[in-house]
């Protein structure tokens, strides 16, 4: 009841991540990799972050969206300083913070970095207690940081609900527009009675609901099936400004093949998802890139409405199909296939997906981009899915039949 109270003062009110954040993210490719003399190229240091910033706006991914470069744990030195502030590690962020803000800013670009609610981060380094909160807020906002990731561990429930919610107030009160992302429910299970979305969603911008994500099918597989199982309860959650946040895209590494990367790419997308990258940009695969650089999949995921979609059959043959609305009376249909033998001639028709009766819709192929053409509601239709992939569709309404 006090937090239901507290809540007008609370609400975020940035107008921020109108449409899910996009960009990459140092984490899942990356970890707390720190020994910068035996591995100077991937490890958690400004040079990273120099080179993932030059790839994001050199090879086409600032031109359709992907506009956050976000640090990740490990960045800071293992103390605060003496006045109680925290600082980059001195060896692997010479420069500082605000200095490769200013890099990423320049080139058009946005710079994310990572905290956490508790006495040490996850990686252990220095968390923000709640006696830090403004402070650290303020530190965050005099570097020119553009969101701020604020993870859980070593920190208790009732510090959670205290500091979860100051946080907002004190990046609000900074006057920097500053997206949040929060880790809150993860650590409070992600379902109610634990987690009230209502409130979440006047306090953080986005928010991981679950377990991180592992470079492997089996991890997107577990994390796709608690979002659709607990749709009922997340689904209304999201909208422009707060957003569930299912963790990072690991299309490009090593533990997804060509389909499943497909996949990920298309239920990411049909569940609003943030779209954060965690691959190495300087050395992608150019299927890979392909996947993450498909237009069409893009403006899906960035559609102005902003509903996550449901999945709205899960069939005895093992295919499921889920199905997003979009602005303009659109729609975006996933055929998704979690067979593992052979590829699978799925038939049916938009009447039994429940669509309005009498329309006509153009469809176009998500990743082949072709126009199909005209399909009427009643109409019956296959479609040839391989085994852990996907085919999407792009429906728009043409005339009605009975005009």
């Amino acid at each position: 009841l006090a937090l239901a109270l507290a809540l007008p003062s609370v609400a975020l009110e940035n107008g921020l991540a109108r449409t899910p954040p996009m960009g990459w993210m140092s984490w899942e490719r990356f970890r707390c990799n720190v020994d910068c003399q035996a591995d100077p190229r991937n490890c958690i240091s400004e040079q990273l972050f120099f080179e993932m910033a030059d790839r994001l706006a050199e090879d086409g991914w600032k031109e359709l969206g992907y506009e956050y470069i976000n640090i990740d744990d490990c960045w800071s030195a293992k103390q605060r300083d003496a006045a109680g502030q925290l600082v980059p590690d001195p060896k692997r962020f010479p420069s500082g913070i605000k200095a490769l803000a200013d890099y990423v800013h320049a080139r058009g670009l946005k710079l994310g970095i990572y905290g956490d609610l508790g006495i040490f981060t996850c990686g252990g380094y220095p968390g923000t207690m709640l006696e830090h909160v403004k402070q650290d807020a303020e530190t965050f906002a005099a570097w020119g940081v553009d969101m701020l990731k604020l993870d859980g561990c070593y920190s208790s429930a009732e510090e959670q609900a205290k500091g979860y919610p100051e946080m907002a107030r004190a990046l609000n009160a900074t006057g920097r527009p500053i997206v949040y992302s929060c880790s809150w429910p993860a650590y409070q299970g992600g379902l109610p009675p634990k987690v009230n979305y209502t409130i979440l969603a006047e306090i953080c911008n986005m928010w991981r609901n679950y377990d991180d994500i592992q470079d492997s099918w089996d991890s997107v597989l577990s994390i796709m099936d608690w979002f659709f199982t607990n749709q009922d309860v997340l689904q209304p959650a999201a909208g422009p400004g707060h957003w569930n946040d299912p963790d990072m895209l690991i299309v490009g590494n090593f533990g997804l093949s060509y389909e499943q990367s497909r996949s990920q790419m298309a239920l990411w997308t049909v569940m609003a998802a943030p779209l954060l990258m965690s691959t190495d940009l300087r050395t992608i695969s150019p299927d890979a890139k392909e996947i993450l650089q498909n237009r069409l999949m893009i403006q899906i995921n960035q559609d102005p409405l902003g509903i996550q979609g449901r999945r709205i059959v899960k069939e005895k043959s093992h295919i499921e199909v889920f199905l997003r609305p979009l602005s303009q009376a659109a729609s975006a249909l996933v055929f998704f296939s979690r067979r593992t033998d052979m590829p699978f001639h799925y038939t049916t028709s938009l009447a039994k997906l429940h669509f309005p009766e009498d329309a006509v819709y153009e469809v176009q192929d998500v990743y082949i981009g072709k126009i199909i053409g005209a399909l009427k509601t009643a109409d019956n239709f296959s479609v040839i899915i391989n085994p852990s992939g996907v085919v999407m569709w792009y429906l728009r309404p043409m005339a009605l039949l009975t005009q």
